[in-house]
């Protein structure tokens, strides 16, 4: 038999290199393992390499193999004192058989080995730690010189001891990412549970039949693939019935992805929306994907698409026909598939009429149409609004602040032009400014609780005879102090009583105000209330 030659000082230091440099340079652990056992062969000259790990249920599997096939490895799988492999796992201490074909604890599970060949097969198994524990076993098969010395096997040994170190510092990186994937993944998974909680139908807040007809034709809408077009002033909660039908679609796993129209540049609409190719304008340093790439497999909700140019209404038309498009400054055509849902609060068939908005764009985002009532047309949903506002409020300031009676019923006579978001902004506002634990009539943000829809008829309060409007100053010529025609009583009519209040003051709203006793602000909403266009006098 020819004498296997001497493993020089020099070759092990290049092959302790060589290792190290394959498992730091591999992110997946079997690639690695698989790297090192290939090195051992080539530098070492061992026939087979194994390293089996400690499964869940406690027993060595071996998970990477050379010099095996991959049935022979599937078939490496020890118990813990079983054989010489569960032997080390046991003890933790390393343990060398000369000549496997005269060991019976050898038990050649693998079944790789021709124990009647006649030639000394050198087994040599060391245990692979994690800390005190040992987490699995490296062995290698050496053929054995007649005689070998025992020296001859130390050496082996103490090499691959420093081999196993190695291994068990990167089985140790390995579990330690497999630890935070894992709390990543759990954490992402109960964020989106929350999202689906939050932003689930049953979450929206609406009592009354109109808002139950909205949540009858979202259950509806939801399953399907049809593009929907949310209608409605803006502050009605668009936003969030889009959310609601995300979650309660198929695509619920996947993203939901919004991009507000109104708040970007045709340009940058664009690049948005479609991504760009680098050095495609100045400023595009790198490749960027667009919102479509982003919501494949997913929704994309496109907030005040009544805003966009018409120019880009063309661009927009071709994607939603063909579902693919190319970046700006690319010529490669990208596929997507994504579920449009478009809101706007603007009237689009006027804008059609008038030719500012595509009458094919229309027509093609116009499939579902979803109508969101103002919040004045469901006045029942106001305390149940302001009630979720002051929890947020008090959930985030550690206070606990309530609505007194007589506020509560003059937040349900305003008429809230700016719907939800306004009465979320007045009851914030109402809640911080408040002096104690009850917000009062008082401490209302408009004006003292004077909401704007019933103090023209009925004054301060929410009941008993209207408060007097303050006198108005006539000058000795007849004329008020706005130089219009003489005083007047004032109308009973809300509309009436706001034109002859802008009329005595020649039609300047700051001063009707202060007859009044509004603000400016309450003016302008009832302006655009009544349609009262303005005189230029």
């Amino acid at each position: 038999m020819t004498k296997r030659p001497e493993i020089s000082a020099a070759t092990q230091v290049l092959a302790m290199y060589e290792i190290s440099k394959a498992l730091n340079s591999c992110a997946e652990l079997a690639k690695c393992l698989r790297a090192t056992l290939e090195i051992l062969a080539s530098y070492l000259h061992m026939q087979r390499g194994m390293v089996a790990l400690v499964q869940d249920d406690g027993a060595l599997q071996t998970v990477s193999a050379h010099g095996l096939s991959r049935q022979e490895k599937d078939r490496g799988r020890y118990l813990k004192g079983e054989g010489i492999i569960g032997r080390v796992l046991k003890t933790g201490l390393p343990v060398v058989i000369p000549n496997v074909a005269h060991e019976p604890l050898f038990l050649n599970r693998t079944q790789s080995r021709n124990m009647g060949e006649g030639r000394a097969i050198a087994f040599i198994c060391v245990p692979i730690k994690v800390g005190r524990e040992t987490a699995g076993v490296l062995s290698a098969d050496r053929e054995a010189d007649a005689g070998q010395r025992s020296t001859r096997f130390e050496q082996d040994i103490r090499f691959l001891k420093m081999v196993a170190i190695l291994i068990g510092h990167a089985v140790k990186h390995s579990r330690a990412i497999a630890s935070e994937r894992a709390e990543l993944l759990s954490e992402k998974h109960e964020l989106e549970t929350a999202l689906k909680v939050r932003y689930s139908i049953d979450n929206v807040i609406g009592h009354g039949k109109r808002m139950q007809e909205v949540f009858a034709e979202v259950h509806k809408v939801a399953p399907g693939r049809a593009t929907v077009l949310l209608r409605g002033e803006s502050g009605t909660g668009k936003e969030m019935i889009a959310r609601a039908i995300h979650y309660l679609s198929p695509r619920k796993d996947k993203p939901f992805v919004r991009v507000n129209c109104a708040a970007l540049t045709e340009t940058l609409l664009e690049s948005e929306l479609f991504g760009h190719e680098k050095g495609a304008f100045t400023g595009a340093s790198q490749e960027r994907k667009g919102r479509f790439e982003s919501a494949h497999g997913g929704t994309l909700f496109l907030d005040e698409i009544g805003e966009i140019s018409p120019a880009f209404q063309t661009k927009l038309l071709r994607v939603l026909q063909e579902r693919e498009f190319e970046r700006v400054g690319g010529n490669k055509s990208i596929r997507v598939d994504v579920r449009l849902i478009c809101a706007t609060n603007r009237d689009l068939e006027a804008a059609v009429t008038s030719g500012t908005f595509r009458e094919d764009l229309y027509y093609r985002i116009n499939v579902v149409a979803i109508f969101l009532p103002p919040l004045r047309e469901r006045h029942e949903d106001i305390p149940f609004l302001v009630a979720h506002c002051l929890e947020k409020f008090n959930r985030e300031n550690d206070r606990q602040v309530r609505v007194a009676p007589e506020a509560m019923r003059a937040l349900l006579k305003c008429n809230w032009t700016g719907n939800v978001r306004e009465l979320e902004n007045c009851v914030e506002r109402s809640a911080t400014m408040a002096q104690g634990d009850v917000i009062e009539l008082s401490d209302l943000s408009c004006q003292q609780g004077r909401c704007f829809s019933g103090v023209l008829q009925e004054g301060w309060g929410t009941k008993g005879p209207a408060r007097p409007l303050p006198r108005v100053n006539i000058h000795p010529d007849g004329m008020t102090a706005g130089g219009t025609r003489p005083a007047q009583p004032p109308p009973a009519s809300e509309r009436e009583r706001l034109i002859w209040a802008l009329e005595q003051c020649g039609w300047v709203q700051a001063k009707a105000a202060r007859l009044l006793n509004l603000t400016p602000r309450q003016v302008g909403y009832a302006l655009k209330k009544h349609a009262i266009p303005l005189r230029r006098l």
